[in-house]
């Protein structure tokens, strides 16, 4: 009998090991490995596999190092009467020769067979043990019940980890990986998710001529929901635009796009502008925080021209308009910056990043988010970020800086 102490402390570190192990088959290779090296002899166990269903048939893809006992059946059909037990079940001692015969080739009656099954949603295995007579029934039924709830959240997590990280990928592929070249402006943008995948994004369209347009917007909450939320708001202004509509009608018509929504979250508030030659900005502001425009001491915000998107099948949009002179700045920015807590009662706010914008007005774009978000984490106290954040900024260059004094720079 096994020193209880000794099972559960032996058993912990297993389970440890298994939820930092790698992925694929080299885990499930370890796991057998180190099953064997500390339960083999204390469970009596002779033997271990690793079958994974593969069509109408379990095949065996890894067999544990120190092979004793029966030789292996190298595939089970998935309609054979053990093998829906343990699907059942989850965790099954067999009883009798039937199992033994099914798991071997030529069978042996001096073997019992015992066999956990684990799975994610598009893949699933068995953990095939051939046992010693003198096996302890408690003992082992208590090992193999801890054991496959953890390879199965083992698995679930490394398939969550794998999708998140193609989700981020996907989102990442929406953002501009470039800022627009446009002769006389200097235009930079960044934003960083308070989760793998965030509810903020921004975009840049290239109009007719010199024109260019710009968008920046965020997404009810964050994580997954708001991330699916950006995808298609992102899909749906590129083609809104792409058509040469209205600015305010393809708001209304995004608008109604979001509010049919079926995610747990569907409500965007977003600014849009259109800049033409002469530093001409015409923008629709859906319920966004205002742009700032700084021009020496000058400061312009820019208000919201309807209710934010998706409260309602119908909105009343307005089109605004303000003039960007030579050597202004305009930055646009989400509620992440603004709302960054130092302390649950004090938030970094507008007039902090107004402040900000007056006294870096002459830097570079670039230059003036870097000092943003160098400003902000310092009022945070560099914790993690509690809410997705993003700027963009665009100088429109007087004279001087357009001889060279500033340049265009990727976007991060």
């Amino acid at each position: 009998m096994i020193d209880p102490k000794t099972f559960y402390r032996e058993l912990d570190n297993i389970l440890k090991k298994v939820g930092q192990g790698g992925s694929g088959d080299e885990f499930f290779l370890g796991i057998l490995a180190e099953l064997d090296n500390s339960f083999g002899a204390k469970l009596k166990i002779l033997n271990s596999h690793i079958y994974e269903k593969r069509n109408a048939n379990f095949v065996r893809i890894r067999s544990c190092h120190k092979c004793r006992g029966i030789v292996p059946a190298k595939q089970i059909a998935f309609d054979s009467l053990p093998i829906q037990q343990v699907m059942d079940e989850g965790v099954i001692i067999y009883d009798g020769s039937e199992a033994v015969e099914l798991f071997s080739e030529g069978g042996n009656s001096d073997v019992v067979i015992a066999a956990l099954h684990v799975h994610k949603p598009v893949r699933s295995w068995l953990i095939v043990f051939q046992l010693s007579p003198l096996f302890q029934r408690e003992e082992v039924l208590l090992f193999l019940n801890a054991m496959r709830p953890a390879l199965n959240y083992r698995l679930f997590s490394e398939m969550m980890k794998n999708d998140l990280k193609r989700a981020e990928q996907i989102q990442r592929s929406l953002l501009p990986a470039n800022p627009p070249k446009v002769e006389g402006y200097d235009i930079h943008a960044l934003s960083l998710a308070a989760e793998v995948v965030g509810g903020d994004f921004y975009e840049f369209f290239q109009l007719r001529d010199n024109d260019f347009g710009v968008a920046i917007g965020d997404a009810s909450g964050h994580g997954m929901p708001a991330a699916l939320l950006v995808r298609d708001v992102v899909i749906g202004l590129r083609m809104g635009l792409a058509s040469e509509t209205r600015l305010v009608h393809t708001v209304e018509k995004l608008n109604y796009v979001i509010q049919q929504s079926t995610y747990s979250t569907n409500f965007v508030s977003m600014f849009i502008g259109e800049i033409e030659d002469g530093g001409h900005l015409f923008y629709v502001n859906a319920g966004h925080c205002p742009p700032i425009m700084v021009k020496g001491s000058e400061i312009t915000e820019l208000p919201a021209t309807g209710i934010t998107l998706g409260f309602l099948p119908e909105i009343d949009l307005k089109r605004g308009y303000v003039n960007m002179p030579p050597g202004s700045v305009l930055v646009m920015y989400t509620d992440g910056i603004i709302e960054r807590e130092q302390r649950e009662d004090e938030q970094f706010e507008v007039e902090r990043l107004k402040d900000l914008i007056v006294t870096n007005q002459n830097k570079s774009a670039a230059d003036i988010i870097k000092e943003i978000i160098k400003a902000v984490d310092v009022f945070g106290r560099e914790k993690s970020l509690e809410d997705d954040a993003t700027l963009v900024v665009i100088k429109r260059l007087d004279e001087t800086e357009s001889n060279g004094k500033f340049q265009n720079t990727t976007s991060k």
